[in-house]
């Protein structure tokens, strides 16, 4: 079974805990998602990682169009918002980011590290996140256990949620 399709079914994206992360990380960011087309992008906007077979690779760097896509029977507007969920999709595309790009990282920092590490770990996601060259290039942490790696993650993630969350430059949605 291929990385992605683990991480939807028992990984750090499992398509219940995740898209409960990302709602709460919504309602601690913005406020209560009344709209029920959020809940809907809550549980979407990663489901393209099925079938990949990797995370932050060339394949997994395509997972947002499947979201995309399904958010697509709800107007133009609502593609783009899972579409840019991915900082990295964003920027290939020359594209700002949407706020679902924020929650979606504030929702990694509110995972307990252990439930965090044990899912990377089933889903042999964690030893990508840590050795992946794109992440090496950034700050090399691979060194500390895992849940040191993970505490150390969560701050550097908080760090640019925090930037992020007061920017008004958003996808227009």
């Amino acid at each position: 079974m291929r990385v992605g399709t683990k991480s939807i079914l028992f990984g750090v994206h499992q398509f219940i805990l995740h898209p409960f992360f990302t709602f709460l990380a919504w309602w601690k960011l913005y406020g209560f998602p009344y709209d029920p087309r959020l809940w809907v992008a809550f549980f979407v906007h990663d489901l393209g990682y099925w079938g990949k077979p990797n995370m932050d690779g060339p394949e997994g760097e395509m997972h947002p169009e499947l979201g995309a896509k399904i958010m697509s029977i709800f107007g133009r507007k609502w593609y783009g918002f899972a579409l840019y969920h991915s900082n990295f999709y964003a920027k290939r595309h020359g594209k700002l980011i949407s706020r679902l790009c924020v929650a979606d990282k504030y929702a990694i920092i509110l995972y307990p590290t252990w439930l965090y590490v044990l899912l990377g770990r089933l889903s042999g996601e964690l030893y990508e996140y840590k050795y992946h060259k794109k992440y090496k290039r950034q700050a090399n942490y691979s060194f500390l256990d895992d849940y040191a790696w993970f505490d150390v993650i969560k701050v550097l993630v908080g760090a640019w949620v925090e930037e992020k969350k007061q920017n008004e430059d958003w996808y227009d949605f």
